[in-house]
């Protein structure tokens, strides 16, 4: 079929696709019966449900290990009695231990022949094992993966680099968030919402997301090509060009200096070549590294790694190329940089890093090698074609919408084929989640991609569109993929390599403050923006003048703050337990050693 034919046919089929949407006239009678927001009512209600069984987890781990500090104890004051006792009582005691193990039950002490009658009801269950324990005891073993020192040096300076990015990205974020109750907070221009906004989502994403990603594929690469990683000197000199990016082009949007309104794309262009420049050096790095590799196979992280790291390159260029960016079409190019940067760059490219880190973790391989290459080419099919779904009845042609939208469904393919897959490598590696908060953290990571992109799915037919679109709704929708898939994973999987590297491990109490505190801090943020947005589209539909709208968001603007606030908690407990893991230990010293052994001496 020729090019010229191609076109009328999608433009008279795809639109009957979706024609059950809506219609023309959009109303909000029994908006709640929508199947879009009834679909975002279903998942969000399995993120709850995911959290209340982690807890449950966790809460009987804590019983498990408050019974055995129990009978620690016990043994221990049993232990100092025996010590007090003379000989004859000592051996008064044995003897009646011993004559107690000789002692066997006739099996009718405590029944009869008799059938049991339960007259009060108050009997639940009956078990006829008694040796059948009620918790598990569970051991923790330490695992130190043998790293090259120049690997591990390179793997922390972006992972450092990264949790500072994170902690200052979410300190202009959490500012921010104050400013919705006090707007009358400063009067500096450099501090203004307009200006700080892009300051705080360009340092989350070029900052704290892709040096914290680049940083993890530096230690899957060379550990599935099984060789050294190409040059450590280029990894260095790409480590120098992303940060003075993110340097330069937060100086520069405080000061006003901007690209325009292309969310995500607010650095001016001479700053977002350096960090081209940065992910063209970390993809001839990856590249010739796996080019070399000392086995046959491809593993499939890296496949995703460097599609991503392509697919970005690519990316930035159209994003910035002058021809794009005039008229309606600089708006079809504004969907495609800002979908493709989230999907096929952080997206992507975090997928790469679960195929690895969580089969790692729990010291199994991927469930299915077929999910994973399903998810991978139907992930660079559809999500190729949605970014238009944000510029639903925009003046952009109507047929373009609807590819959009369908492509957004088609998105349901390598989702659920890639949440299959992990939720299948967990399966019967449930009892980790009562060992540390690795696996919860990928959980939670895991089930926000379903929940996340199933939303977006939903969120990109055409009624729930025109009820949330340029509400609170899509802030919610960007913080619950974000920081809810890509955030959570990448902690997983920081917390699953850094202690092997550097044989530290931080305190499980910390570990859990900070997943507590970022799961219910992104939950309150969550809730509370989506029903806000929901309730100011409401009213935007029944026409009701825009201030009613700003009024009816203060009480959720509150809970935004409060969200924001565990969110950015959390993150300095995350800051501190990364010190603690790459912390080097001070040497003890022979003058200190002798000076002790003296002490303990005299």
């Amino acid at each position: 079929m020729s090019k010229n034919k191609i076109i009328p046919v999608l433009t008279t089929v795809l639109p009957l696709v979706t024609f059950a949407q809506g219609s023309s006239t959009i109303t909000t009678d029994n908006w709640e019966t929508s199947p879009g927001i009834i679909g975002t009512f279903v998942l969000i209600t399995i993120v709850l449900v995911v959290a209340i069984i982690i807890l449950l987890a966790r809460f009987n781990s804590y019983l498990s290990s408050f019974k055995d500090k129990r009978s620690k104890q016990l043994h221990t004051a049993f232990s100092e009695e025996i010590i007090g006792l003379n000989e004859d009582e000592i051996d008064e005691i044995l003897i009646r231990r011993k004559e107690g193990l000789k002692y066997k039950l006739s099996g009718k002490e405590l029944g009869s022949d008799y059938v049991a009658i339960d007259e009060k009801g108050r009997i639940e269950e009956v078990t006829n094992n008694p040796d059948s324990p009620f918790f598990d005891e569970k051991k923790k073993s330490k695992f130190f993966v043998e790293t090259p020192e120049k690997l591990k040096e390179v793997v922390i300076y972006y992972l450092g680099a990264s949790v500072f990015w994170l902690i200052f990205g979410t300190l202009v974020g959490q500012y921010l968030g104050m400013k919705f109750i006090w707007p009358e907070m400063d009067t500096i221009s450099w501090l203004s919402f307009g200006r700080l906004r892009p300051v705080h989502t360009n340092t989350v994403f070029w900052g704290w997301a892709s040096l914290a990603m680049i940083g993890l594929a530096y230690f899957v690469i060379a550990r599935t090509s099984n060789t050294a990683i190409h040059s450590y000197k280029w990894a260095k000199i790409a480590w120098w060009f992303l940060n003075i990016s993110v340097v330069i082009g937060n100086i520069f949007l405080m000061s006003g200096i901007n690209n325009g309104g292309g969310e995500y794309r607010e650095y001016i262009w001479p700053v977002m070549l350096l960090f081209a420049i940065g992910l063209i050096i970390t993809f001839f790095n990856f590249y010739k590294t796996v080019a070399k590799r000392k086995i046959s196979e491809i593993y499939i992280s890296n496949w995703f790694i460097l599609a991503s790291l392509i697919w970005t390159i690519v990316l930035v260029i159209i994003g910035y190329f002058p021809t794009f960016q005039d008229g309606l079409g600089e708006t079809i190019i504004q969907g495609y940089y800002m979908h493709q940067g989230v999907g096929m760059w952080f997206m992507a490219f975090t997928l790469g890093l679960i195929y690895y880190y969580l089969p790692s973790a729990l010291n199994k391989p991927i469930y299915s090698y077929s999910l994973g290459v399903l998810a991978f080419w139907t992930q660079m099919v559809f999500y190729t074609l949605i970014g238009t779904h944000h510029f639903v009845f925009s003046p952009l042609p109507w047929w373009l919408q609807t590819v959009a939208i369908v492509f957004s469904a088609g998105m349901l393919i390598p989702v659920i084929a890639g949440t299959t897959n992990f939720l299948m490598t967990m399966k019967g590696s449930w009892s980790h989640i009562s060992k540390s908060y690795v696996l919860p953290f990928f959980l939670v990571g895991v089930i926000f991609y379903f929940v996340g992109s199933g939303q977006g799915t939903f969120q990109a037919f055409r009624f729930t569109n025109y009820v949330w679109h340029f509400t609170d709704f899509n802030v919610a929708h960007s913080h619950m993929t974000m920081y809810g898939i890509i955030t959570f994973v990448l902690w997983a999987c920081i917390y699953s390599i850094l202690p092997k590297l550097t044989g530290k491990e931080p305190p499980q109490v910390l570990v859990g403050a900070h997943f507590w505190m970022a799961f219910i801090g992104l939950f309150a943020y969550m809730i509370s923006l989506m029903a806000g947005g929901t309730m100011k589209g409401l009213s935007w539909i029944d026409g009701n003048p825009f201030i009613e709208s700003v009024i009816l968001m203060k009480e959720y603007w509150v809970w935004r703050a409060v969200g924001g606030s565990l969110m950015f908690l959390s993150h300095l407990v995350f800051a501190y337990n990364f010190y603690y893991m790459i912390k080097k230990d001070k040497p003890v010293s022979l003058q200190s050693q002798e000076k002790e052994l003296e002490t303990t001496t005299i």
